[in-house]
């Protein structure tokens, strides 16, 4: 009991503001090239391309809920792909769930490099790893499962074990780590579309297209749009925090 009460004392203090971070060159530098070498060599990606797949999922399953669809599960396979079951009127929900999946890794990251920025980097740790917590539910495979523990058991371990003073440095990371891996996987759909066609059934553009009239360059141009938006501003609110 004591250690899940320092946990929640952990996490209520994650909801108190912060200052906003200042950042210098030379540490920032450092941050941005240790997240490309964990995200852009494939031995990294193998391993952290995962975690890039479980926010895919939870994007797809946060759309589906919040246009009143059911969400039955969702499958988080090695080899990065992945799967959402949910139920409810075909249509608008359904194409709505379909095209928040690409697109979320990059929101998520530019929502923690925001929060960097406007000084609410601890609460964005805290409501990480809830939601993290949470997504458990969602789960039905045992690959899956495992990807979801340990990224919530990492995320709890951040906020239990992280120093008050790195904390922004830590979500700034993980902010822009997603972004990386949200360019990286929108590259590699793209991909499919134009060089690996035998894959393409598979891509969230296609199906999208087959639950709409648009094709599936629309798609994917509504993935660039949203993903190119979420790094520039991101890029803009990095700018403005360097002294």
């Amino acid at each position: 009991m004591e250690i899940i009460d320092r946990w929640w004392q952990a996490v209520l203090a994650g909801f108190s503001k912060s200052d906003p971070l200042t950042l210098s060159p030379w540490p920032l530098l450092g941050l941005l090239a240790l997240c490309v070498l964990l995200t852009v060599p494939r031995a990294s990606w193998r391993i952290f391309g995962l975690y890039v797949t479980f926010v895919h999922e939870l994007g797809h399953a946060f759309a589906a809920l919040v246009t009143g669809r059911f969400v039955h599960g969702l499958k988080i396979r090695l080899d990065h792909s992945g799967e959402l079951v949910s139920s409810g009127k075909p249509g608008v929900s359904a194409v709505f769930s379909g095209f928040w999946g690409y697109p979320s890794p990059a929101v998520v990251g530019l929502a923690l490099v925001a929060s960097t920025y406007y000084g609410h980097a601890s609460a964005a740790l805290s409501i990480g790893a809830l939601a993290l917590l949470g997504s458990l539910i969602f789960l039905r495979n045992w690959a899956g499962i495992a990807v979801a523990l340990c990224s919530a058991l990492a995320a709890q371990l951040l906020v239990v074990f992280t120093p008050a003073r790195a904390i922004a440095w830590v979500v700034l990371g993980l902010g822009l780590m997603l972004l990386v891996g949200s360019v990286r996987d929108l590259f590699k759909v793209i991909g499919v579309h134009t060089r690996r066609r035998g894959l393409v059934a598979s891509s969230d553009a296609y199906i999208l297209a087959t639950r709409s009239w648009l094709p599936a360059w629309f798609w994917l141009l509504g993935f660039i749009v949203v993903i190119g938006g979420a790094v520039l501003i991101s890029a803009w609110m990095i700018v403005l925090m360097l002294r």
